[in-house]
């Protein structure tokens, strides 16, 4: 049903009329200093895009590229914090691979289920959708930060919390109330994503910054400069599609090209639906911040 052709996060494949099959996989090398933070975000991370396609994860593998002289109780805590990770998403991980490699690189292989007829892929937007986000953005500065040296503790704190949060009461929100549009933010950035959405949807995407969330660092840094260079090749690569205001000076800019580790899901919720997807929300303790909407056109407008 998804495959090469397609920008999503997963491949599909039908099995039957009630049933279909989602299939990813992700790893990357550390964001974090501690080895069971960093075993428990790239679990989250690769499970995100089951969730993101409206998914439920069920079966896991590991993936683990580790040096030779790493101590056993750092490459065990990276597979302790990918292990309950996965068991807190109700997902088993029933094996995977490891191979040698100077830099450790550790993730998933995520398979999950999915209705056929209840798939959230990039190109289900509609004009009159509101935008919505599940997650705050500024991981990439403050995990940069912290590589420099130059992070506050508090804000290294913060980051590893929503950066180990599941997206899987999102995801089981968006499903609840029908949304057909969404994915989850991750290297491309805010931008990024949002660019594959709007091609992929044929629509025009306006978003208010003043409402757009972000961890409590990620400003300060972003005026210091500090930015992965993953910031600049998204700016490189999608800036032509995105009409700023003048008053939203560079740095305010750059964030949104920021590349996220396991970000939260961007999603278009139906207008009519939107008062009761947000008191549900509410019910079940999921953050959610409004911050656009979806129009005619083709276009990224940041306002």
């Amino acid at each position: 049903m998804i495959g090469l052709e397609s920008p999503d996060d997963a491949a599909i494949w039908r099995l039957s009329d009630e049933q279909a099959i989602v299939v990813t996989t992700d790893f990357f090398t550390p964001v974090v200093d501690t080895p069971y933070e960093y075993g428990a975000i790239a679990a989250a991370n690769s499970l995100s895009d089951v969730y993101a396609m409206g998914g439920r994860p069920f079966l896991a593998l590991n993936i683990a590229a580790l040096p030779d002289n790493l101590p056993p109780e750092v490459s065990s805590e990276i597979l302790r914090g990918g292990a309950e990770k996965a068991r807190e998403a109700g997902v088993v991980i029933a094996g995977g691979h490891t191979v040698k490699d100077k830099e450790p690189k550790y993730g998933l292989v995520a398979i999950g289920f999915v209705h056929p007829q209840k798939i959230i892929s990039k190109s289900g937007l509609k004009p009159g959708d509101i935008l919505v986000l599940t997650k705050p953005l500024g991981a990439g500065v403050t995990t940069t930060a912290l590589k420099q040296e130059k992070a506050e503790a508090a804000h290294v704190t913060e980051a590893i919390e929503w950066m180990s949060r599941l997206n899987k009461s999102a995801s089981e929100l968006a499903v609840e109330f029908g949304v057909r549009g969404g994915t989850d933010i991750t290297g491309f950035g805010f931008l990024g994503h949002a660019a594959e959405m709007m091609e992929a949807s044929d629509v025009a995407l306006h978003i208010d910054f003043s409402k757009v969330p972000f961890l409590s660092g990620a400003r300060s840094y972003s005026e210091r400069g500090i930015f992965p260079g993953g910031a600049f090749d998204n700016k490189g690569h999608f800036e032509n599609l995105v009409e700023f205001s003048e008053d939203l000076n560079e740095p305010a800019q750059m964030l949104l090209f920021d590349p996220q580790t396991s970000g939260g899901l961007l999603f278009g919720v139906a207008a009519e639906n939107l008062d009761a997807f947000m008191n549900r929300a509410a019910e079940v303790g999921q953050p959610v911040w409004v911050i656009g909407n979806v129009q005619p056109g083709r276009r990224i407008k940041v306002r």
